[in-house]
């Protein structure tokens, strides 16, 4: 069977297709506000440091409580997890609405919402990230993360077309008050694929683990593979995911372009995060995982590289479409290769591993390339931090080749 039926297949089941399609509305209301909150900070307050700032905010708890996370995963009631946190991020946009609604709304509010949002997601993205595993048969894992993969960068180019419209039409409100709705959906779903009746039951017919998070989290990094592909993560999102949260500041200081010029480069980079997926289901036979997620973040530091050398808003498009694809291979590519790597006991904590390095070095990487951006201008920014991440990404990859050559098919 192909690869291309097995996807459909797994899209039909009433777990898996339900989860799929509620994550999809979710994350098209996520990425709405991720379009309108940037170019709201920027359009506020003129600050590039105020903009890394608030994506710090974001990211930066994944330092201090993704392990935490990783621990209530794997030892506490996933959906419960996912409720709790989830619905008090839900709160966030639904007061940024009635704040902009009233006009009380300034950037110091919205930094320190995002930052509400960083510790929400810290402490349940771990739980959401290891339910796949749960909804599908081990032989389909690989299959059912790149298709949430592509669910994710669909809604990444839904998200900011809708978003970009409704900006130019009716301003960033709507934004706001469309991902606050999404949660419904979400919810609605986590609560039907994952009854809590069940989950009780099927939870006393195993030990509670009494090993500590953090040696599980030891003995995991142990693994020479495990661990440069965990640092391959680290460095793709530290030196080449500020790419997307400066966008704003690229459109308007160097085109002098607008909301709906944003807009459509956010969907563009989206546009090639959805060819990403199509991308790793086609090379399922060709490539190993882990060699992909370690080859196509030198290309991505590569066009960082190249964002001083831009003449206009179109070459911008072309830069963050492979950039979209160049991204989602590495993080899909890298997401498969470790959880196919954990057992059940420990998946939840593989993944706030995984999520710590994503999101904890966008975090620190937006936060260094607002610094700059203020000192030496966003061009030269682009072009040390593109040239951090391929000298690193070489580094690394060249390690990895010593302990495990390169194969012909993927594992």
């Amino acid at each position: 069977m192909s690869d291309e039926t097995n996807s459909t297949s797994l899209l039909r089941t009433k777990r898996y297709g339900a989860f799929w399609c509620g994550s999809l509305l979710s994350n098209i209301g996520s990425w709405m506000q991720s379009v309108a909150e940037p170019w709201l900070v920027i359009t506020t307050s003129g600050s590039s440091f105020l903009l890394g700032l608030d994506a710090f905010a974001i990211n930066a708890p994944f330092w201090i409580l993704t392990l935490l996370g990783g621990a209530l995963a794997d030892r506490a009631d996933k959906g419960k997890v996912i409720f709790l946190f989830q619905g008090i991020q839900m709160l966030c946009p639904a007061l940024i609405f009635v704040l902009l609604a009233v006009g009380w709304i300034n950037v110091w509010i919205i930094i320190a919402l995002s930052l509400i949002v960083g510790i929400t997601d810290a402490l349940s993205m771990p739980a959401f990230s290891s339910l796949i595993p749960s909804i599908v048969s081990k032989r389909e894992q690989r299959q059912a993360i790149t298709l949430n993969s592509a669910q994710f960068n669909l809604s990444r180019v839904l998200g900011p077309a809708i978003a970009g419209a409704v900006m130019v039409r009716y301003g960033a409100l709507w934004c706001f008050g469309a991902n606050a709705a999404s949660y419904v959906p979400f919810f609605a779903t986590i609560y039907w694929i994952l009854p809590w009746s069940r989950i009780a039951r099927e939870r006393k017919k195993i030990a509670t683990p009494t090993t500590p998070p953090t040696q599980i989290i030891r003995q995991i990094l142990r693994d020479d593979s495990i661990r440069w592909h965990v640092i391959s993560v680290l460095v793709t999102s530290l030196f080449c995911g500020p790419i997307i949260t400066f966008t704003p500041v690229v459109v308007r200081s160097v085109f002098h372009g607008g909301a709906g010029d944003f807009g459509t480069l956010m969907v563009a980079f989206g546009i090639g995060g959805l060819v990403g997926p199509v991308f790793i289901m086609a090379t399922a036979k060709t490539f190993k995982s882990r060699w992909l997620s370690l080859i196509s973040p030198l290309f991505f530091g590569l066009f960082v590289m190249a964002v001083p050398l831009i003449a206009n808003v179109h070459q911008f498009l072309l830069v963050l479409v492979a950039s979209g694809f160049l991204m989602t291979v590495a993080n899909t590519s890298a997401n498969t290769f470790l959880q196919v790597s954990s057992d059940d006991a420990n998946r939840g904590q593989m993944m706030s591993i995984y999520m710590l390095a994503m999101r904890g070095g966008l975090s620190i990487g937006n936060l260094l390339c607002g610094a700059l951006a203020g000192v030496i201008g966003i061009g030269t920014t682009f072009l040390l931090i593109g040239s951090i991440a391929v000298a690193s990404q070489g580094f690394i990859l060249a390690k990895c080749l010593r302990i495990d050559p390169i194969g012909p098919v993927q594992a």
